[in-house]
């Protein structure tokens, strides 16, 4: 069967099927209908590879009335099956699906909710009126799912609350760039300390870790919220940066000697660094690396960067949004405990 990308697929999946159903059977309702929250397909990412578990024609429906009835109502007039996919659906004790037998009621794929309960769930905040712990405390990836995908009906505002939260206000964003910077400040050494110690595992560690930390400020600075590991890669690769950084980030990481690896990361920094001047969020700061210390190692010094976009003033904490210092995805998909860290960073 032809591979249909998931937003297509739920696109016509509503349009087709879901629409008709609620005009014949609810024809007063007032909804809005989409494709955001958690999935490969609502980043774009889906594959055929996708398929293989968890797939199917779906979307959210959020609901104004009728919230009771509507799963039974779309359960007893979908069709089985949707451009080749099963619309019926049994859940096991461990939450997979599986095939719902030919017969008989089974689920569906179209999850009913109300609007303001279902975002507040998803991001942990109304969105209406974020404050700057609301920002810090809501990992990109939240963010990421919650404004792409696609809205496909909205009665009820829907667009309206993804637009409210498109991207950082522009001190959050500053701020944020300044805490991204100054990760890449705190171990940019490292790759060639270790080295020159004998430690060429050591050092591509470190290497490694520095490459995802440009990799995530590229995203930053071309506003775009970062995703998780798995899709990192991906969604860097749609960036105009990726063309000339590419061949430096993956040489940095397949050397097997220090200042090989040091060579490609100073080319990224400096590439990175001219990316920043672009922006004009600051004064320019020499894009060049220079030697550290009286050490025999180039760094591009990213303490000059976290000093221009925080304008000389530094806060309290640089610490940054919460996925910028804690790397354990059980804690980053707990809103309460992000937002408890974020409130209370130091207790």
């Amino acid at each position: 069967m032809e591979f249909t990308p998931g937003i297509e697929l739920s696109r016509r999946f509503h349009a087709e099927a879901v629409r008709p159903i609620l005009r014949r059977e609810l024809p007063r309702l007032r909804y809005s209908a989409a494709l955001v929250g958690p999935g490969s397909e609502v980043l774009g990412f889906d594959s055929p590879r996708s398929t293989d578990h968890n797939w199917g024609p779906r979307l959210l429906l959020f609901a104004e009335s009728d919230r009771e009835r509507i799963p039974a109502l779309l359960a007893d007039h979908l069709p089985r099956t949707f451009l080749g996919y099963p619309t019926h659906f049994v859940t096991d004790e461990h939450g997979t699906r599986h095939l719902a037998p030919t017969t008989g009621r089974g689920d569906h794929g179209v999850v009913v909710a109300g609007l303001d309960d279902w975002v507040r769930g998803a991001l942990g905040f109304d969105p209406r009126r974020p404050a700057r712990a609301d920002w810090l405390a809501t990992p990109t990836q939240i963010f990421a799912e919650f404004t792409g995908g696609a809205v496909f009906h909205d009665d009820l505002g829907l667009e309206t609350l993804r637009r409210a939260v498109a991207w950082y206000p522009e001190d959050i964003w500053r701020y944020v760039l300044a805490c991204q910077w100054q990760r890449i400040g705190q171990e940019e050494a490292f790759a060639g300390r270790c080295g020159e110690a004998g430690d060429e595992l050591g050092s591509a560690v470190v290497a490694a870790r520095l490459v995802r930390d440009l990799m995530r400020l590229c995203l930053l600075m071309a506003r775009r919220y970062p995703p998780y590991s798995k899709w990192l890669g991906s969604a860097f690769a749609r960036l105009p940066a990726a063309v000339p950084l590419t061949p430096h980030l993956t040489a940095a990481l397949a050397a097997t000697a220090w200042r090989e690896r040091e060579r490609h990361l100073v080319a990224a920094y400096e590439c990175v660094a001219r990316l920043h001047n672009d922006l004009g969020l600051t004064d320019p700061v020499e894009p060049r690396a220079s030697g550290y210390h009286d050490r025999p190692f180039q760094v591009i010094h990213a303490g000059r960067f976290v000093t221009a976009l925080l304008a000389g003033a530094r806060p309290p904490a640089l610490t940054g949004a919460i996925d910028q210092f804690v790397d354990n995805t059980d804690a980053l998909g707990d809103r309460a405990f992000t937002r408890r860290v974020v409130d209370c960073p130091h207790g």
